[in-house]
């Protein structure tokens, strides 16, 4: 439906006032809400998987692997660590705060809060993210992409069943939605998006010095570096995996590989045995192979990869009717080249050569530019592979593995830099749609002068003596 300015601030100043009234404040309600939310996500699987397909091409397979269960998964780590979460933490205040022993640090939600959806894992990155925000005690208003309108309008009846407008709510609509909503003052912004969108939405949340999590893609995109001694079967069959999923269309994929040059051709072999046993000879007719998700996606796609049809070794070929676009890969490619200088988001492969020797040269290159969200190395050198990635600036990521650093409990996920602010899932989650409030708990008895003047005078000297003690 259609919306203006009016609508999305009746809507927010709906929201507010039932923020203010403390229903979203006890854990207990918060916990029924977060059952509900996932148990209405159970039956309406079907449909779910269905506007998937319609709006991705993702089989019923993935689409529960990557969205509806994934979803369901961080919905149910909510709801068991909630009571422990929302706990208050209690700290001893120091003699310098006598009488006062006890500090408390409550976990407060923001309020009224609003999510930014995208379009490549629309339910996942939709209730992911909005079971972390009603975990946090807030409201939520969802502006779900425009690009996945099936999935949107599934999961905009899909919240209406489960939630009054006035606490959950989602609008569709484009970009001239998203800025109605951007022009509301909120307590808190939550944007999964593209680096470009992503400093539209800084910029807007500035003016009310909105709090902001970004969840962005990186512009320079993600790297994978395998190592001459890397087991190459495995690092193929894992890298064409990644590839295939989603076309390509996902912030944490693989953008290009770097491989050492002395094992290039027989990797390059195993790549396309994986491409081929994983997705057939016939990607464009394979009904499990997802398309990209709209025209103009597909034409960048297949521009892109018309600049270097000299060296696609596999693939290079699409069909514009389905938006199918074949894992391309293409080699080789040098570092400074346009095509690995931004994200892809589409299936095209650059392969990277670098001799083995001058790994930490190929890093150095990396450092330089814009981090990504992630990073992922193959090598049968566990220590060095430790120590590049507890050294190199990035998201997260995986040694000898690709993206399940994402499905692990408990752990962070999350960008820096042109890859994002902030982090979520699980805890981390609770934590970015809460703030902490310290509260001091004193006492009208036995108070000391020690903080009060007069510090002058003999008589007084005990005074700094005591608090050079105290704060030290």
């Amino acid at each position: 439906m259609p919306y203006d300015q009016k609508e999305i601030s009746e809507l927010v100043e709906k929201q507010r006032t039932y923020f203010r009234s403390g229903a979203t404040l006890p854990v207990s309600w918060r916990i029924r809400q977060l059952r509900k939310l996932r148990e209405t996500i159970r039956r309406w699987e079907p449909q779910l998987t269905e506007a998937l397909t319609a709006d991705l091409g993702r089989s019923p397979e993935e689409g529960f692997l990557c969205d509806v269960g994934a979803a369901e998964m961080e919905i149910s780590e909510m709801i068991a660590g909630l009571r422990r979460w929302t706990r208050p933490e209690i700290h001893f205040s120091g003699f310098l705060c006598f009488p006062s022993l006890v500090t408390r640090v409550y976990k407060m939600p923001y309020g009224v809060t609003l999510i930014i959806s995208p379009f490549n894992f629309p339910v996942l990155l939709t209730f992911g993210v909005l079971a972390a925000a009603i975990a946090g005690g807030n409201t939520a208003v969802i502006k779900a992409s425009s690009k996945s309108p099936r999935c949107t309008a599934v999961m905009q009846k899909l919240v209406a069943e489960v939630f009054p407008p006035e606490y959950v709510t989602v609008v569709d609509g484009g970009h001239d939605v998203a800025d109605m909503c951007l022009a509301e003052r909120f307590d808190k912004i939550f944007y999964t998006g593209s680096p470009k969108i992503g400093r539209h939405v800084m910029e807007a949340a500035a003016k009310n010095l909105t709090p902001v999590a970004l969840e962005l893609g990186g512009e320079t995109g993600n790297w994978a570096i395998v190592r001459k001694d890397a087991d190459l079967r495995d690092a193929a069959r894992k890298i064409a995996f990644f590839k295939l999923c989603n076309s390509g269309q996902i912030c944490i994929d693989i953008n290009q590989v770097a491989v050492a040059k002395e094992v290039a051709e027989p990797f390059l072999k195993e790549l396309e045995a994986e491409f081929r046993r994983q997705i057939g000879d016939r990607p464009l007719e394979n009904p499990e192979y997802p398309h990209l998700i709209t025209d103009a996606a597909y034409e960048k796609c297949s521009a892109e990869a018309e600049q270097y049809r000299e060296r696609i070794l596999f693939g290079g070929t699409g069909d514009p009717l389905t938006r199918r676009y074949a894992p391309t890969v293409i080699y080789p490619v040098e570092p400074g080249e346009p095509i690995v200088q931004h994200e892809l988001f589409s299936p095209l492969l650059p392969v990277v050569p670098f001799p083995d020797g001058e790994t930490e040269h190929l890093l150095s290159v990396i450092a330089a530019r814009e981090h990504g969200l992630a990073l992922y190395v193959f090598t049968a050198d566990r220590r060095w592979a430790k120590k590049v990635m507890s050294t190199q600036q990035y998201g997260g990521g995986c040694i000898n593995e690709v993206c399940l650093h994402l499905m692990v409990k408990g752990v962070p996920f999350g960008g820096t830099g042109h890859s994002g602010m902030g982090a979520y899932h699980g805890i981390w989650g609770f934590r970015e749609f809460t703030h902490p409030s310290t509260v001091l708990i004193g006492s009208p008895r036995c108070n000391l002068p020690l903080r009060e003047h007069p510090y002058s005078g003999k008589k007084n000297a005990y005074k700094i003596r005591l608090m050079r003690m105290f704060e030290r």
